[in-house]
């Protein structure tokens, strides 16, 4: 299992997506609110106050949601959907990644670079193996999960991984059990679900368990 023995157990409150109609743990939804001038708003956090408007986060219920006017259904209310409401989920879900990863490096739970990967693979120190999306597949092909309970993330491009390491640009990463790597992998998810496929000139690899 790695350093501290912990688990990917997440959140298992679950909500109704709106869009879909599914009840689902919140860690697979995004939490929305009305603004005070009406402006539906990412609730990234889940700690704005208001009633929550739950869509499952893809970029199919998210714009069904919009196309449908869902939120004003559901907020009861005539409500205001920003024009840049995928850019502003996607961004704000990025961010939580890149400063969730950068966190865990400053806890010692992260370590980059092939070398120091493939040690805390070898190891069994590591539970979550990060690829950029646009690093060379034939590289990112030569490091393999742990264990059939690790997870991969590969929605992240190598300057977005370079920002949560400190560097330029990073293409292989490493996270081992603890509580901020749950909230990665929570987070690297969504990201997943409502990145567009060629972001970053991806691979198609989001966030999976083997």
């Amino acid at each position: 299992m790695g350093r501290g023995g912990q688990t990917l157990n997440q959140d298992d409150s679950e909500r109704r997506c709106i869009a879909t109609g599914e009840v689902q743990p919140k860690g697979g939804l995004i939490r929305f609110v009305v603004g005070p001038n009406g402006t539906i708003v990412p609730d990234l956090l889940g700690k704005l106050p208001g009633r929550g408007i739950w869509v499952a986060a893809n970029r199919a219920a998210l714009d069904t949601a919009i196309r449908k006017k869902l939120f004003a259904r559901s907020a009861k209310q005539p409500v205001t959907v920003p024009d840049d409401l995928f850019d502003q989920v996607e961004a704000g879900l990025a961010k939580r990644v890149v400063d969730g990863i950068s966190l865990a490096r400053k806890a010692g739970i992260a370590v980059a670079g092939y070398e120091k990967v493939k040690g805390w693979l070898t190891n069994g120190d590591a539970i979550v193996l990060i690829q950029a999306s646009d690093g060379s597949e034939r590289g990112k092909t030569k490091l393999r999960l742990p264990s059939d309970t690790s997870v991969f993330i590969g929605c992240l491009t190598a300057s977005e991984l370079g920002l949560a390491f400190g560097r330029e640009h990073v293409i292989h990463g490493a996270l081992a059990a603890g509580g901020l790597t749950r909230r990665v992998v929570e987070d690297a998810t969504r990201l997943s679900g409502v990145r567009k496929a060629d972001a970053g000139k991806a691979s198609g690899k989001g966030v999976k368990t083997t």
